[in-house]
């Protein structure tokens, strides 16, 4: 159960919010195996100045458009599938999001599978 979390600053339209949740999950489904059925997201839009997004680092510049992808997910992924994933949500959600790539901005927080409960109060994958 991957469990997304989308930053989105105000400069993006509302009506993209969903096309860019569909292209990370179907990054997720085509690069780390993710099941098709597996989707849950928080999509939240912040007013302006809530998010702070540094112009510049590493090298890869940012505009007032960065938008925040956090995924938290079970680990067992190679390097491989990850660079993968960032490489196909970086292009599918800069075409939904008509932001450039820079913008687009990934972190995976990998935690044990006994930390999940999809419900009920039941630690569904220790039984």
């Amino acid at each position: 159960m991957p469990y997304v979390r989308i930053e989105l600053p105000p400069t993006i339209a509302p009506e993209r919010a969903h096309p860019i949740g569909d292209a990370v999950h179907d990054a997720m489904v085509e690069t780390i195996a993710v099941p098709v059925d597996d989707k849950f997201q928080l999509i939240t839009r912040h007013p302006p100045g809530a998010i702070v997004c540094t112009p510049e680092y590493l090298g890869v510049k940012h505009t007032a458009q960065a938008l925040f992808i956090q995924i938290f997910l079970a680990p067992g992924r190679t390097l491989q599938q990850k660079r993968a994933l960032y490489a196909m949500i970086a292009r599918d959600v800069s075409a939904a999001a008509q932001v450039g790539p820079s913008d687009v901005l990934i972190s995976l927080v990998e935690t044990l599978r006994e930390n999940w409960s999809f419900g009920d109060g039941v630690a569904h994958y220790t039984l």
